[in-house]
C-alpha cells in the first residue's frame, strides 16, 4: 500500500514538475517572441527613419546642386551626363549634341555671350555619396558647335588630357555643367621642360596658340606648336578664379623657370650658351643633335657686313672614327636640320665654316648651331670667332698677283702653267713624269699619279671628291629626303622647298607678328600677287579702325587705303 502511495506522489510530483518545466519554456519563447518583435519593430522603424533621412539629404543635395548650377550658370540650369569621344581639332572647343542646343537656347544662355561649360569626370561612387570635386577631376571648356550624336561630347586632344591625364577608360563618361567663368586678368605658366625661352618671342608663340582657346583652368596643361616641335607649359596659377575666360581680355603671363637643368641635353632641343672666342667640348651620337646659340652683337655685325672681318665655327673632332656635320641658322630658324638651314658643312673630320651673310642688314643677332652626329659617337670641340681679314683683303676679293707673268714665259702643256721658257723642257719632263690633269669636264685639277685613283667625281652633280668621301657626299646631298609636307626631294631642293614654297615653313606674318606655319598659296589672286601666304591672307583679312577716318578696313588692304583716300590729306 505504502509502495503505490509513494510511486503514486512520486508520479504527481513528476507531472508537477514537467507543468512547470513546460510553462517556463512556454514562457521564455513568449519573451523572446516578443523581444524578436520588438527588435523587428525598431529595426523597421530606423530603417523607415533612414529613408526619410536619406531622402531629405538627397532632396537637400540635389536642391544645393541645383542653387549651385544656377550660382554658376548665373541662372542657367544645364547638367547632362555624355560619353566622351576625341576629335582632331586646336583649342579647348568641344561639339555637344544638337539637343543640348535647344535646351540651352530654352534657357536664354545664347543671349549671355560665350557659352563655357565645366566637364568633370564620372566615377563609380557609392549612390548618396558626395561627388569629390577636385579639380584634377575637371577642366573648363567653350564650345564649337553642337553637332555631336546624342548621348556623346566630342573633345579635342588638349581636353581630353587634362581631363583624363592619359588614361583611356573603355567608356568614359563626363558631366557637362554649363557655368559662367569670369574674364582672366593674370595667368602663371610653367614650360614642362627646358627650350622653351629659346624661341623667338616665345610669348608671342604662346599667345598664338592661346587664340584656339576660351578658357584656362589651374593644374591644365597648355600645348605650344613651334614648327616640328611641341612645348608643354603647365597652368599654376589664374586670376581672379581658378578657371577664367580668355576670350576677348587681356591677361597678363608669367612664364616661370622650368625645373630641369641643362643636363643630358641629347635628346631634348635645348640651346646651350655659347661665347664667342670660347671652346665648348661635347659628345653627339650618331643620328642625333646638339644645339647651341650665340650672339652676334650690332657693333660686330657691321664689321662683319662691311667685309672687314668674319664670323668663323670651327668644330674639332676626335680620331675614334666618328663624324659630325654642322648647320647654322640665324634666328628665328631656331633648330637647324639637315634640309632647314642656312649654312652647312660636311666634310668629315675637323672643319670650319665661315657664315657669309646673305643681306648684309641681318648680321647682328641670335645664331644657332646644330651639330649632328653623322657616324659614331663622335667626341668634339666647337668654338665661334670672329677674325679679321688680314692684309686689309676683304671676304669675296681675290688678293692681287704677288709678280707679274714674264714677257718670255711659256704654257706648260700639261699642268697649263706658266713657266720660264729657259726652264720649260725640264720643267715639262718632270711634270709629264709625276702630274696628271683629270679630264673630267669643267675640273682640270692637277695631281700626282698617285693622288689621281683617289680622285673621283660624283656622276649626279660632278662634284670632285676622294673615294673615302663620296659615300657621305651620296648619303648626305643625293639621298632622297621626305618632308613633313609630303614631298621627295635631295637635299639642295629640300632646302629650297622648305625656304620658300613648303606650306610647313615658318614665317614672321606681316599683320600679326607672330612666327607661324606660312601655309599653302592663298585662294585670292590679289593676294597671290602681293606675295601673301595663305596664313597671311586669312590674317590680314581682319578689320581694324582706321586711324584717319575711323572705318573698319581689312589689315591687308588699310596701305592701299589710305593710299586712295588720305594721300591728299
Amino acid at each position: 500500500m505504502d509502495f503505490e502511495l509513494r510511486k503514486a506522489r512520486e508520479k504527481l510530483e513528476r507531472e508537477q514538475r514537467e507543468r512547470v518545466q513546460r510553462a517556463k519554456a512556454k514562457a521564455e519563447r513568449e519573451r523572446r517572441a516578443k523581444a524578436e518583435a520588438a527588435r523587428r519593430r525598431d529595426a523597421l522603424e530606423a530603417s523607415h527613419r533612414e529613408r526619410r533621412l536619406d531622402a531629405a539629404r538627397a532632396q537637400e543635395e540635389a536642391q544645393q546642386k541645383m542653387e549651385e548650377v544656377m550660382q554658376l550658370g548665373k541662372g542657367i540650369s544645364f547638367s547632362h551626363m555624355f560619353e566622351a569621344l576625341r576629335y582632331d581639332g586646336p583649342g579647348d572647343k568641344i561639339k555637344l549634341p544638337p539637343s543640348s542646343f535647344k535646351e540651352l537656347s530654352d534657357e536664354g544662355a545664347l543671349d549671355k555671350g560665350p557659352m563655357y561649360f565645366r566637364l568633370s569626370k564620372v566615377s563609380d561612387r557609392v549612390p548618396g555619396a558626395p561627388q569629390d570635386n577636385d579639380s584634377d577631376e575637371a577642366t573648363c571648356c567653350g564650345v564649337l558647335e553642337f553637332t555631336a550624336r546624342e548621348g556623346s561630347a566630342e573633345l579635342t586632344q588638349h581636353v581630353w588630357n587634362n581631363l583624363f591625364w592619359g588614361d583611356s577608360p573603355d567608356v568614359p563618361l563626363i558631366e557637362v555643367r554649363y557655368v559662367s567663368l569670369p574674364k582672366g586678368t593674370y595667368a602663371k605658366l610653367k614650360p614642362e621642360g627646358v627650350g622653351f625661352s629659346d624661341l623667338p618671342n616665345h610669348r608671342a608663340v604662346l599667345e598664338t596658340a592661346l587664340r584656339n582657346h576660351a578658357t584656362l583652368s589651374e593644374n591644365d596643361f597648355v600645348v605650344v606648336n613651334y614648327g616640328q616641335l611641341q612645348y608643354k607649359l603647365k597652368v599654376l596659377e589664374l586670376k581672379p578664379a581658378s578657371s577664367v575666360s580668355v576670350l576677348e581680355t587681356d591677361v597678363e603671363v608669367d612664364i616661370e623657370g622650368p625645373d630641369s637643368v641643362l643636363d643630358n641635353v641629347e635628346n631634348q632641343h635645348v640651346l646651350v650658351p655659347l661665347e664667342t672666342g670660347k671652346v665648348e667640348s661635347g659628345v653627339v651620337e650618331e643620328g642625333k643633335f646638339r644645339y647651341y646659340k650665340f650672339l652676334v652683337d650690332e657693333g660686330m655685325g657691321e664689321k662683319v657686313a662691311s667685309r672687314h672681318a668674319n664670323i668663323e665655327v670651327k668644330i674639332e673632332t676626335d680620331s675614334s672614327g666618328g663624324d659630325t656635320d654642322i648647320y647654322v641658322s640665324r634666328h628665328p630658324l631656331v633648330f637647324p636640320t639637315q634640309h632647314r638651314h642656312e649654312w652647312s658643312s660636311h666634310e668629315m673630320g675637323s672643319k670650319v665654316l665661315i657664315l657669309k651673310p646673305r643681306d648684309a642688314s641681318l648680321v647682328s643677332g641670335t645664331y644657332s648651331i646644330g651639330v649632328y652626329g653623322f657616324k659614331g659617337t663622335t667626341k668634339y670641340q666647337l668654338s665661334v670667332a670672329i677674325k679679321d681679314v688680314l692684309n686689309g683683303q676683304r671676304i669675296g676679293e681675290q688678293a692681287n698677283a704677288s709678280s707679274s707673268v714674264d714677257v718670255d714665259s711659256v704654257v706648260c702643256k700639261n699642268c697649263k702653267r706658266y713657266i720660264s721658257s729657259r726652264t720649260s723642257l725640264l720643267h715639262e719632263a718632270y711634270c709629264v713624269r709625276h702630274n696628271v690633269v683629270c679630264m673630267h669636264d669643267g675640273c682640270g685639277v692637277v695631281l700626282r699619279k698617285e693622288e689621281a685613283t683617289d680622285h673621283v667625281h660624283c656622276n649626279k652633280c660632278g662634284q670632285a671628291f676622294q673615294h673615302r668621301e663620296m659615300e657621305k657626299h651620296m648619303k648626305v646631298f643625293h639621298e632622297p629626303l621626305q618632308c613633313p609636307c609630303g614631298v621627295v626631294l635631295e637635299k639642295e631642293d629640300m632646302v629650297q622647298h622648305q625656304s620658300s614654297t613648303c606650306p610647313l615653313r615658318l614665317i614672321v606674318c606681316r599683320f600679326c607678328g607672330d612666327t607661324v606655319q606660312a601655309g599653302g598659296e592663298p585662294l585670292d589672286a590679289r593676294d597671290r600677287l602681293r606675295n601673301m601666304c595663305e596664313h597671311e591672307s586669312i590674317c590680314g583679312s581682319r578689320t581694324a579702325p582706321c586711324d584717319s577716318c575711323g572705318r573698319s578696313v581689312m589689315l591687308k588692304d588699310m596701305d592701299i587705303h589710305v593710299i586712295a583716300v588720305h594721300q591728299k590729306s
